[in-house]
């Protein structure tokens, strides 16, 4: 069902992933093509705005805080799922791997780099405080929107 606060949490959180995946990037060695990567980011933001925050809103102010850490813990592990679900895919068509089992064993070990790489106090912080934003914002927007 379409309604404001849903959209305010999806728009808030997409350039949350936006903004995060801009800080992550100079966290990688030079020369690394990152294709699409802020805009996967973007999309997922707006995706677990939508259902994550979006769907819980209208339970107060101090709610909407635990709202928007839970919706930070989500973007952060779908956005290194699906991250390092394409890093081993990429890895896999370029034959790296003997079998599906090795490249899904790989793929774990993929998003724990990754996760210690993007683990600074600007990407983490951006999240954790633009997702708390995200979910009050759309708790406000309750009270003047349906």
């Amino acid at each position: 069902m379409l309604t404001a606060p849903r959209l305010v949490a999806a728009v808030i959180l997409a350039i949350v992933g936006y903004l995060a995946s801009d800080l992550i990037k100079p966290l990688f060695p030079e020369g690394k093509d990152f294709g699409y990567f802020s805009v996967i980011n973007a999309v997922l933001g707006a995706l677990i705005g939508w259902t994550v925050i979006g769907k819980r809103v209208g339970r107060g102010l101090s709610p909407a805080i635990g709202h928007g850490l839970t919706g930070a813990a989500a973007l952060l592990f779908w956005g290194l799922f699906v991250q390092s679900g394409n890093e081993m895919l990429r890895l896999a068509l370029r034959r790296r791997y003997d079998g599906p089992f090795e490249a899904l064993t790989d793929m774990f070990r993929i998003g724990i780099e990754f996760a210690v790489t993007l683990a600074t106090v600007p990407v983490l912080g951006t999240v954790i405080f633009g997702a708390i934003i995200a979910a009050v914002l759309a708790e406000i927007s309750v009270r003047y929107w349906r």
